[in-house]
């Protein structure tokens, strides 16, 4: 008699009512994957093969579906973890790092504490809570003032040329004005998932005062009607989250949302997922891949529903130009650190310039360090030298020197600093966060980083790759990854 045996790993049922159990009634819905495994692995510490095959039993999905969603964020092991700390080896930790980093400790890009450069840290380390403005000192009276009004608050927003303060600049008001003729049924994402090195802005908002970063949030979903709203917050930010799930469950019971639901999802380590398409693929519980656009959000985003996405910082600027006035759309926050007395998140005009913030916020430029470059943006955002340090940080400033503002990261470097390595560290962290859907991006990056471990560079091969990255990968960041090569190749060829 011919038997038959089941596809896939054999389900250890025990374990499958188990992981039910823990769940409850998240295994139902489909995109709580992302969240189901962030419970399993903060249970058993890890997830292993089994463990995989039980909760796509539970949830009933594929095997395959779970694991390529398990497999694709970097903070999800399958395997059980050796060691018992993480280093930090984006930029700003690695020019700090006097010596190389402990061979059992596990590399890991930016965590946005780059005030502590380098950073180093246990993996189960207790997570306290910061010290900030809880609801109950927090009194939303800027959103009961404007609640309804939207022409008033669109054409504030318009006095104020408010543009978002993620990367892309694009024009609030405009943004918000596409989702005001689509159907009901709108969602708002609130992107807190800042991966860019050198950025930590977002995370000064949220642990100093989330409630007005909530405001602004609530004031955008009564101009858009939104019906939900969701949260993604990047998994590095653990203490914001202890906060966030505390302080919106006080917003949840005031009568401030007005049938309007609240979700708090939990990034897994993808730097992509900043990109906003692969942020909504995020939340619907699959693996971070960018969107072709056409449709856009605003026509079909997340859950194939009108969506419009805002920025932390973004948010924050929205309740500030509603209370304060329309000029304070013209201030930003920059995440300042590198070669500097006094690295932080320094608020100042959107036209500052880089010697500006060194010598009036910064505290200027360590001792026995001469100021070399600096990076305006990011790692995406270019290089620029000492010389040009009188360049507004604006939008539309730094383009015709091949850099851009985007997030307002703005690394300093010295004389001490070699641009190869720099340009070598960026490169290897876009390499690492490519999600693979695209070919130029995916091999781009790789053959790069290889090309640049060569002690003569073939600089005509690197142009040609960088042009072809640009001109054709499916998003930002296969398009910015090429910046700091080409930068630096321009104003510093002699490191080369």
């Amino acid at each position: 008699m011919k038997r038959f045996f089941p596809k896939g790993r054999v389900v250890d049922n025990e374990l499958a009512h188990d992981i039910h159990t823990l769940l409850g009634d998240a295994v139902s819905q489909s995109d709580l994957l992302i969240e189901n495994l962030h419970q399993l692995q903060d249970h058993y510490g890890f997830l292993s093969k089994d463990t995989l095959a039980a909760l796509a039993d539970v949830m009933k999905l594929s095997q395959s579906q779970v694991f390529e969603v398990a497999s694709f964020y970097a903070h999800f092991h399958l395997e059980e973890p050796s060691g018992t700390e993480k280093a930090c080896d984006s930029l700003t930790c690695s020019i700090q790092r006097t010596q190389p980093i402990n061979p059992n400790s596990e590399p890991v890009p930016c965590v946005g504490q780059c005030t502590h450069a380098p950073v180093s840290f246990l993996k189960d380390a207790p997570v306290s809570l910061p010290d900030y403005i809880t609801f109950e000192d927090y009194d939303y009276s800027v959103y009961k003032m404007v609640k309804g009004k939207t022409k008033y608050i669109l054409d504030e927003l318009d006095k104020s040329d408010l543009r978002g303060l993620g990367g892309a600049g694009f024009p609030v008001a405009r943004k918000w004005r596409f989702l005001l003729d689509t159907p009901e049924d709108v969602v708002l994402v609130v992107n807190a998932d800042e991966g860019e090195p050198g950025t930590f802005k977002d995370k000064h908002c949220l642990e100093t005062n989330p409630h007005k970063v909530l405001e602004g949030m609530l004031i955008a979903a009564d101009v858009v009607k939104a019906t939900d709203i969701y949260i993604y917050l990047r998994d590095e930010y653990a203490a914001i989250r202890k906060l966030l799930l505390i302080e919106l469950e006080k917003l949840k019971k005031s009568d401030l949302l007005e049938g309007c639901t609240l979700h708090l999802r939990r990034g897994a380590g993808a730097y992509i997922c900043g990109e906003e398409t692969a942020l909504l693929e995020s939340i619907e519980g699959k693996r971070g891949l960018p969107r072709i656009k056409p449709p856009y959000p605003a026509e079909s985003g997340l859950f194939g529903r009108p969506t419009l996405i805002n920025n932390v910082e973004t948010l924050w600027r929205v309740q500030e130009v509603l209370e304060l006035g329309p000029l304070n759309g013209s201030k930003r926050f920059y995440s300042v650190s590198g070669r500097v007395n006094k690295p932080g998140v320094y608020e100042a005009p959107a036209n500052t310039t880089v010697q500006n913030l060194i010598d009036h916020y910064a505290g200027g430029i360590l001792e026995g360090h001469s100021f070399k470059a600096y990076l305006p943006g990011g790692a995406s955002g270019g290089i620029l030298p000492a010389h040009l340090n009188d360049i507004p940080l604006s939008f539309g400033s730094l383009e015709k020197h091949g850099c851009f503002i985007g997030s307002a990261a703005v690394i300093i470097l010295s004389d001490q600093d070699n641009m190869k390595d720099v340009v070598k560290n960026l490169i290897s962290f876009f390499e690492d966060e490519s999600c693979g859907q695209c070919t130029p991006c995916r091999v781009g990056c790789e053959k790069i980083s290889l090309l640049l471990k060569e002690d003569t560079l073939d600089q005509g091969l690197l142009i040609e790759l960088s042009d072809v990255m640009q001109s054709s990968s499916i998003c930002g960041l296969g398009q910015a990854a090429p910046n700091p090569l080409l930068s630096a190749l321009k104003y510093f060829a002699e490191d080369f």
